[in-house]
């Protein structure tokens, strides 16, 4: 069973996170250079928050605020909810379903040491079934 060390170790380490002053705008147009849903919010190199597509679409578009004008302070979530290195993915998709969330702060030590979404969880997830297929099959037929 993957670790969330393991899938680290395959996907990178990369932080990509904005500070709370930066504009909303700001923060869309990063994710949209990077591909991804969600940033980290930093403040003097410690994690305060995230801010996701999600915040965008219910806190600025629905609200008929402006990007340009609203901090991400202003509606990032505050509730970091972090993992440990050491748990499953199992444990990963468990504390993001019960807290409905797509993204999940790794902390080791109270060291951010990465940051894992909901995909990378479940592609581990899938990956550990396939291999006990794949030994259940080899223990059926051998």
């Amino acid at each position: 069973m993957h670790t969330i060390h393991q899938i680290l170790e395959h996907k990178g380490r990369d932080i990509h996170w904005i500070a709370p002053h930066n504009s909303v705008y700001e923060a869309i147009h990063h994710m949209a250079e990077l591909g991804i849903g969600a940033l980290l919010v930093m403040q003097q190199d410690k994690p305060v928050g995230m801010v996701s597509e999600r915040d965008y679409a219910r806190k600025v578009i629905l609200e008929g605020r402006r990007s340009r004008d609203t901090r991400v302070d202003e509606i990032m979530s505050k509730t970091l909810i972090t993992i440990a290195g050491a748990a499953t993915a199992d444990a990963g998709l468990a504390l993001m379903t019960r807290n409905r969330i797509r993204h999940l702060p790794v902390v080791d030590n109270n060291e951010l040491i990465g940051v894992v979404s909901i995909g990378d969880l479940v592609n581990a997830v899938i990956d550990d079934q396939q291999l006990l297929i794949d030994q259940l099959e080899r223990y059926v037929t051998g």
